[in-house]
């Protein structure tokens, strides 16, 4: 009885290595499969705590790559180094930053790339595989890092970046043991055999607990969106969801000397949004606003320029409130200041 007991344990066991080394084998060719599709992406940063690097994926021979939408890419053009070292320069063909999505384009052919396509879904529990540059761990030919984890939940993203919200709300994967690390964002979430899940989102917080979350976009949200970017048909989300037209007049409903703000001149395209100074005494003074501060959101809408600002403030209604969040030193800050009331 003893000799059969020892026999039976012998054979499973042996059955466990099988399997282990299965596993091992089948992650270690998904790797070698997955690497080459995804892609490390070098732009802006430098300030205190804002890294200038993230990662992305190549969804067409073409040489599109969709990656997060971050402040790393407010450049006129960013650099994308290959799996194989190869580097290009990438611009920015289309974003929705409401989805925290960006694709860009670099000029080769003949890319190993994910098809959107063939993307799959998972459930709580999935072995899953992450590629990400978390860290800068690679700036040429170095492979990017690969985690092994599980997803953990699928449920609705509420959270935040430092005191404001996410401007993304819908569906995501909770993942274990893949981490959203500086420079992850924009990396590659598969299955253990690499299949397409979903992208890896930006460093953020959960709203309720304020602790770090782990987090992935399923490509399902994504791929929509993303084919009409590429194929120049692409209409943001604030415009297709809007269900009045806004006539000229309103658009200049409100300017920043309504509440106290002067802006930094307007003098090239892309003027950042600086607070040249603010009126003593206004909403804006009485809010805490100061010289010098960054306007990054006008509500949930990202402002990329001074102009943007003004269109963003042209279009407010009377009454209510204004939340602004701006960039102070290293800090992002939120701000309320009441609406003024005007006659339509």
């Amino acid at each position: 009885m003893r000799m059969q007991l020892v026999r039976i344990l012998s054979i499973i066991a042996v059955l466990m290595l099988g399997c282990d080394f299965a596993a091992a084998q089948s992650s270690r060719e998904t790797i070698a499969s997955v690497s080459p599709k995804v892609v490390k992406i070098f732009g802006a940063g430098g300030i205190k705590q804002l890294y200038a690097y993230s990662t992305g994926f190549l969804v067409s021979p073409e040489g599109h790559i969709v990656t997060v939408w971050s402040h790393v890419l407010d450049s006129d053009a960013v650099t994308v180094v290959l799996a194989d070292g190869r580097k290009f320069e990438g611009k920015v063909v289309g974003a929705e930053p409401q989805l925290d999505l960006a694709v860009l384009k670099i000029p080769a052919e003949g890319l190993p790339h994910f098809q959107l396509a063939d993307a799959s879904t998972a459930s709580p529990g999935a072995r899953v595989l992450g590629f990400s540059n978390m860290f800068k761990v690679a700036a040429g030919d170095e492979q990017v890092s690969v985690l092994h984890g599980v997803i953990a939940a699928k449920t609705t993203l509420a959270a935040r970046r430092g005191v404001f919200e996410a401007p993304y709300h819908g569906p995501i994967y909770v993942v274990d043991a893949i981490t959203n690390n500086p420079g992850s964002g924009g990396g590659v979430l598969t299955t253990w055999d690499g299949r397409l899940l979903g992208m890896i989102g930006k460093e953020l917080r959960n709203a309720q607990t304020n602790t770090w979350l782990n987090y992935v976009i399923p490509i399902s949200e994504l791929s929509q969106p993303v084919e009409e970017i590429i194929a120049g048909k692409f209409t943001a989300r604030r415009a297709a969801d809007s269900e009045q037209e806004i006539d000229a007049a309103s658009l200049d409903r409100f300017r920043p000397g309504d509440f106290g703000i002067v802006m930094l001149p307007d003098v090239v395209a892309r003027t950042p949004a600086f607070i040249e100074r603010v009126t003593l005494g206004s909403p804006a003074a009485q809010a805490g606003l100061r010289p010098n501060d960054l306007v990054l959101f006008v509500g949930e809408e990202l402002v990329q320029s001074v102009r943007m600002l003004r269109e963003e403030l042209g279009r407010l209604e009377s009454g209510g409130q204004l939340r602004l969040v701006v960039r102070r030193g290293d800090q992002l800050v939120t701000v309320e200041l009441p609406i003024p009331r005007k006659e339509d």
